[in-house]
């Protein structure tokens, strides 16, 4: 049999939601190959998912990709609990420490649609009315058998295939993996329509109650997405319903079912009966039920076959972290593909995605869960938690930071991945930590010197690894440098320690990395460098392609163990297996 040059063969992505294209994305950027195939003849034009946390909008801006989407979102800047009309919790994400404290509300459709022009400007398109029907996997490659809308069959032969077709996955059917959990009692109804109250529209609001549970979550314009649970049970007949505190008649409508769409006359009777609060519903957009799965598999890989996104992991929307975790474990997984397309890296980095990701998505599969079943409670110590523990505890300042970083997902890391090197240093995030943005002066920059005062995540580019070196300013006087003319800053000192650090960086990572050195820039305390980064000058911070700190350290004591670091998981591999 011939040798197969793998890293001339396609990576081919089954399913062009947010994960696939995400995964395509992070491909592209870094020049692999990628075939991107969906079987739907055109994408949906409706979504459940309409949640953008801010740890993924940091690596949209990362991308260069989150200008269109921040102009069509609608920004959600808290969250509220009720409970049989009293409020019982206030979260606020104005505290975050990110460009983005806030929820982005945007249809999934939407953010389908800004991807797939994105991708196309990176000479990616998608190919719809193609199914997956069949896969064999060699030791080189893997075979997939692909079905076109007109009949015609096709071998496509991919270096690597990731399964991103959602819960109903092929690919994870064709691999016979088994998806573990269980499928919730409860069913969902969800619709988009209009709402008039005086609730604010900046706002998400919950409402709990013993008959059930109810959300309104704004989009902008008067459009809200309304979202209750076993909405199904409202039957014909009179109901005592409460608005704004009184008690009034009110016909309930004809027995739902699944068979149909909910209607606009349930999902008043369902606002009326558990928010007790005036709201005024109207023009029903679109509408549909859902049921609740938790499940997830056991294994990401299987030899050259991936899995990411709902075909990996399904849950409760609670908290909206669905889509959010689908892109991110995409964009991890990306990077780690194109670096062995590369011939960069060896097979064990791609074992690295199940060491990283499937804690995660184990983690929040518990915590949606548990977030579900609490504001669902009608009895017993979840009640009790929710109605007496939970407005104690959301006036506790740390328990509320927490809360923010885990809903907005800023909060995620792999600091006990392999692929992380830490070393103590005065402050700053931990190696395995998200790398946050930060405002800098370039004293040195990759293509040569470029000195100028700009963003972290302006400069670091998600094709490559980014070395950034913190040093002291010039001459010591960050705020002269700012104050004069580019051309005009001093040139910066010969550093040998330093240059070496580069040069053994380069070496590791040759063709990989861009290295930058920065110190303190401007006056917003918040995004300074030293508040964000810590104090230690000099000190190194490596971060990963997706946005991630692989390692930190000091370059007198840590350089030789950073250049180790780097060979031991990116060197080269053979091309040709």
């Amino acid at each position: 049999m011939a040798a197969v040059n793998v890293n001339a063969l396609p990576v081919l992505i089954v399913g062009a939601g947010p994960t696939g294209l995400a995964c395509a994305m992070s491909l592209a950027r870094s020049r692999a190959s990628v075939r991107v195939i969906d079987r739907a003849p055109h994408p949906a034009p409706h979504s459940r998912a309409i949640g953008i946390q801010a740890r993924t909008l940091e690596l949209f801006e990362q991308h260069r990709l989150v200008d269109p989407i921040l102009e069509l979102g609608h920004r959600l800047r808290a969250a509220n609990l009720y409970s049989n009309g009293t409020r019982l919790a206030r979260l606020d994400f104005d505290p975050l420490h990110t460009r983005y404290p806030y929820l982005l509300c945007l249809e999934q459709s939407a953010t389908e649609r800004v991807l797939t022009e994105h991708l196309a400007t990176l000479g990616v398109r998608i190919e719809r009315g193609v199914e997956l029907v069949g896969l064999r996997q060699e030791a080189a490659q893997v075979e997939a058998q692909l079905l076109h809308v007109d009949g015609r069959q096709e071998i496509c032969r991919a270096a690597y295939v990731v399964g991103a077709d959602g819960a109903h996955s092929t690919v994870r059917h064709l691999l016979g993996l088994n998806f573990a959990g269980q499928a919730l009692a409860q069913t969902f109804l969800l619709a988009d329509l209009q709402i008039a109250s005086d609730l604010s529209d900046d706002e998400f609001h919950l409402f709990a109650s013993a008959d059930g549970l109810a959300g309104i979550i704004p989009m902008g314009g008067g459009r809200h997405r309304f979202i209750a649970d076993n909405a199904t049970a409202l039957t014909h007949g009179s109901a005592q319903l409460r608005t704004n505190g009184e008690s009034v008649q009110a016909m309930q409508p004809a027995a739902a079912t699944e068979d149909d769409p909910p209607s606009l006359e349930l999902c008043r009777a369902v606002a009326q009966q558990r928010a007790h609060h005036p709201l005024m519903l109207s023009e029903l957009g679109w509408s549909s039920y859902f049921h609740i799965n938790s499940r997830m598999v056991e294994r990401l890989r299987t030899q050259r076959v991936f899995l990411a996104g709902d075909a990996a992991h399904v849950h409760s929307p609670a908290g909206a972290q669905g889509m959010n975790t689908g892109i991110q474990e995409a964009l991890n997984l990306g990077w780690k593909l194109a670096c062995a397309l590369a011939g960069k890296a060896g097979d064990a980095l791609l074992d690295t995605y199940q060491i990283e990701r499937h804690p995660i998505e184990r983690d929040v599969l518990r915590q949606t869960a548990f977030i579900t079943q609490l504001a669902e409670a009608e009895r017993g110590p979840l009640k009790l938690l929710r109605e007496r523990v939970m407005p104690v505890l959301a006036a506790f300042g740390p328990l509320r930071d927490a809360a923010r970083l885990m809903v907005s997902e800023l909060a995620i890391q792999y600091r006990r991945s392999p692929l992380t090197l830490e070393r103590v240093l005065d402050g700053g995030p931990r190696a395995g930590e998200r790398a946050p943005d930060a405002l800098v002066h370039v004293v040195d920059g990759p293509l040569g010197r470029a000195p100028g005062t700009g963003r972290l995540y302006d400069l670091h580019d998600p094709a490559f690894f980014s070395l950034f070196i913190l040093v002291e300013p010039p001459n010591g006087e960050p705020s002269e440098l700012d104050a004069a003319p580019a051309l005009a800053a001093p040139e910066p000192t010969a550093d040998p320690e330093l240059d070496r650090l580069s040069a053994s960086i380069e070496a590791a990572l040759p063709g990989a990395v861009r290295i930058w050195r920065v110190t303190d820039a401007g006056d917003d305390e918040a995004f300074s460098l030293t508040s964000t980064y810590g104090r230690t000058r000099p000190a190194f911070y490596l971060v990963r392609p997706d946005g991630y700190i692989g390692a930190r350290g000091r370059p007198a004591s840590d350089a030789s163990a950073l250049a180790r670091h780097c060979e031991a998981w990116f060197a080269h591999a053979p091309k040709v297996v």
